[in-house]
């Protein structure tokens, strides 16, 4: 099945098997790895991208449910000219980053918060990543690091 989307700010043409997770297809057939797969069943928020403006868990979607022109944002999206972007820093500055597997998904989430709301409150940020499970920053440093991005 042939979609054409845009990836990451650029429009790219995908052929894949309708029932193949996305995950899959990002990271093994278009070579988009940042996107983590931790559960694969959609609880821990790993693979978390922007999918036309909304964050959602790839490894529960089917590629076969992409349509013609739909936008994908996966953490790789996120540099700009090779740098990284003013939340990747703040992640980075806080110590918000330790053994990396929840962040690209950490990152997505705040992401479409920050897009859709320029000075969320604490509560709006929490519940905003609260479908990300992290183990090594209990949150604290994460919650810091968007924060400092209003």
């Amino acid at each position: 099945m042939k979609r054409r989307i845009k990836l990451n700010n650029g429009i790219i043409n995908a052929d894949a098997d309708p029932i193949r997770r996305l995950i899959d297809v990002l990271r093994y057939d278009l070579q988009v790895t940042g996107t983590k797969d931790g559960c694969g069943e959609g609880a821990c928020g790993a693979c978390s991208i922007i999918l036309n403006g909304e964050c959602v868990n790839s490894c529960i979607i089917l590629f076969g449910q992409i349509e013609d022109g739909d936008e994908i944002l996966t953490v790789e999206g996120l540099l700009k000219d090779g740098k990284l972007s003013r939340l990747q820093e703040s992640f980075v500055k806080n110590g918000a980053v330790h053994c990396g597997a929840c962040i690209p998904g950490m990152l997505l989430s705040a992401t479409a918060l920050l897009n859709k709301n320029l000075k969320p409150t604490d509560e709006e940020i929490k519940d905003s990543i609260s479908g990300n499970l992290c183990r090594c920053t209990g949150y604290g440093k994460i919650i810091k690091a968007i924060r400092e991005c209003i």
